[in-house]
């Protein structure tokens, strides 16, 4: 791992401290780690803005997920919001408008461009691609650009009281990006999909969840024992198979039955001599198994 930034001066190597805090009053990230050392959890840190997003803010998410990434003890990552909101989307304070005097249309594409590669891009990719398990903890408002980051993980668990805006089109002029145009029409149909995109309206978060856009929602009091539910079976679970199972998944639009059974034969033929035994003999026992810590 690279040498902590000073964002996060406190974690030191691959060996994360309890909690990594920040440096100084920019940082927008904090990294917490819990008692028995195996699950991390990154909580998004601009509530006064609700976590909008801007090119120091996408570039701490790809520092805090490549120090996860790194330690080798961690089995899980939680990914949350700080305040009343996951993540409200792009920070919009200092947009230019188009129709300013002075305005460089060119100049501001291009700017686009280089935020958009080397700070959005590699924080959605920094999430999606985790070696570990993410879990999304949907607290409140995920609007815009959120709602890639939010979907780039595992799991997403959201409040009853949270909700998603894709505020892209009708409001903003733009396309839907950060992988939200990928990601939708995948968990939801191209009807829905387009009808987020297009309108602009509220998603519940009953309704995400009725969609498949969440795996579940629940009641605001319930989240944080909901997701600890959901992380306990992730930290107990063969990192290795884990990694396999999300492989799998993730590719397999991509292929057909026929190659689908080939990869899958092809996984079984590395998980199974490495934990069918410890599954097995804790089946038998009636107790959790113990299996190898290794995510490969």
């Amino acid at each position: 791992m690279q040498p902590p930034s000073r964002r996060c001066e406190s974690a030191k190597g691959t060996d994360m401290s309890s909690t990594a805090q920040p440096s100084n009053g920019t940082v927008s990230y904090s990294v917490e780690r819990d008692a028995a050392g195996d699950v991390a959890t990154v909580t998004l840190n601009r509530p006064e803005t609700l976590n909008s997003m801007n090119d120091e803010f996408m570039n701490d998410i790809t520092e805090a997920f490549g120090m996860v990434a790194a330690d080798g003890n961690v089995r899980a990552v939680v990914l949350t919001g700080a305040g009343r909101g996951f993540c409200s989307g792009a920070d919009l304070r200092n947009a230019a408008a188009g129709d300013a005097e002075g305005f460089d249309a060119a100049a501001a594409g291009e700017a686009t461009t280089d935020s958009m590669d080397n700070a959005f891009h590699p924080a959605i990719r920094a999430v999606a691609e985790c070696p570990v398990p993410t879990v999304a903890r949907i607290n409140g408002v995920t609007a815009g650009g959120g709602i890639g980051l939010a979907l780039s993980c595992d799991v997403a668990i959201a409040a009853r009281s949270a909700f998603f805006v894709a505020t892209f089109g009708p409001r903003l002029g733009i396309v839907p990006d950060l992988g939200t145009t990928w990601q939708l029409p995948m968990r939801v149909g191209r009807a829905r999909a387009l009808g987020m995109s297009l309108l602009g309206e509220r998603v519940t978060a009953d309704q995400a969840a009725e969609w498949g856009l969440v795996w579940k929602t629940v009641d605001d009091a319930e989240l944080d024992g909901a997701v600890a539910r959901v992380v306990d079976v992730l930290r107990r679970s063969s990192p290795a198979a884990m990694a396999r199972i999300r492989s799998a998944i993730d590719g397999a639009m991509q292929r057909d039955l026929s190659d689908q059974l080939d990869v899958e034969m092809g996984h079984q033929a590395v998980l199974i001599p490495q934990n069918m035994a410890h599954g097995a003999e804790a089946f038998l026992a009636k107790t959790d198994p113990s299996f190898p810590g290794n995510r490969y």
